[in-house]
């Protein structure tokens, strides 16, 4: 059967109830605050005015993304490959959804929000310690903030070291980019992506 309707959907979910129901907050508390302030990583979803969506990565020390207050966080923009579909569509939609990820903690921090791109310099100034000045920040407004379950990361055992996939058996991305789109010549080597990466990080 396919699912038509929330109806149908709720018909074999049921609602959320307890912690489920009640968990999701309006604003940064103190554990929101420390979980951000550990996390190294995370992935920022968006959508199109069509509704397109898109999901992409970013990454930093742990600390990178700035609680400029308890409704606001700032995740700072570096140079990219200049495809910039996140920005595109925050700029087209005005709204971004983020999860948090703390390497070895399986517990997630999910956090929805209003979003628009700014360059000024009061929302810049909070990187002012870091190696590098963000050529743009996103500004999330904290909507909904809340600890997801730890099941998905139970589940992949992605911070088990036995599950870890070696590099050295996992094609390069220089080789999957030339079978992709069928570029002649040598694929680039890790060793040499890694050399080119790190002039922009």
């Amino acid at each position: 059967m396919t699912i038509k309707n929330t109806a149908q959907l709720r018909e074999i979910y049921g609602f959320p109830s307890g912690r489920a129901k009640d968990k999701v907050l309006t604003k940064l508390d103190k554990h929101a605050i420390h979980f951000i302030n550990s996390s190294p990583f995370l992935i920022l979803s968006s959508a199109d005015s069509e509704g397109n969506m898109d999901a992409s990565p970013r990454g930093g020390e742990p600390g990178f993304v700035a609680i400029a207050n308890s409704n606001e966080i700032l995740i700072p923009d570096f140079k990219g490959n200049n495809r910039i579909d996140s920005l595109v569509n925050i700029v087209e939609t005005g709204k971004a959804g983020m999860i948090f990820f703390v390497p070895g903690i399986d517990t997630t921090l999910r956090i929805n929000g209003s979003a628009m791109i700014t360059t000024s310099n009061d929302a810049l100034n909070h990187f002012s310690n870091s190696e590098k000045r963000p050529i743009s920040c996103i500004s999330i407004k904290v909507e909904e903030s809340f600890l997801h379950c730890a099941k998905a990361l139970m589940r992949s055992k992605l911070w088990d070291e036995d599950s870890m996939t070696s590099a050295d058996d996992f094609p390069t991305l220089g080789l999957m980019l030339k079978d992709q789109l069928g570029t002649p010549g040598e694929p680039e080597t890790r060793e040499a992506m890694i050399e080119r990466y790190q002039k922009d990080l």
